[in-house]
C-alpha cells in the first residue's frame, strides 16, 4: 500500500493534479481523503486544498 499527497490553493488545480496522477498511473485506489484549509495574512485569505490518496 502506498500514499500520494497533493496541496494546491485553487480546487481546479487539485483536480488537475489528481486527475493526471490517476490517468498516468495504474493504481487501485483504496481511499481519497480531503482537506480544506484556510488562514489570513494581513488582509488577505489564503486557501489550502489537500488531498491524500491511499493506493496499491
Amino acid at each position: 500500500m502506498k500514499v500520494k499527497i497533493f496541496d494546491e490553493e485553487h480546487e481546479s488545480d487539485l483536480e488537475k493534479s489528481i486527475n493526471t496522477f490517476l490517468a498516468d498511473n495504474e493504481v487501485e485506489v483504496v481511499d481519497i481523503k480531503f482537506q480544506t484549509a484556510v488562514s489570513v495574512f494581513s488582509e488577505e485569505q489564503i486557501f489550502c486544498f489537500s488531498a491524500m490518496i491511499i493506493y496499491y
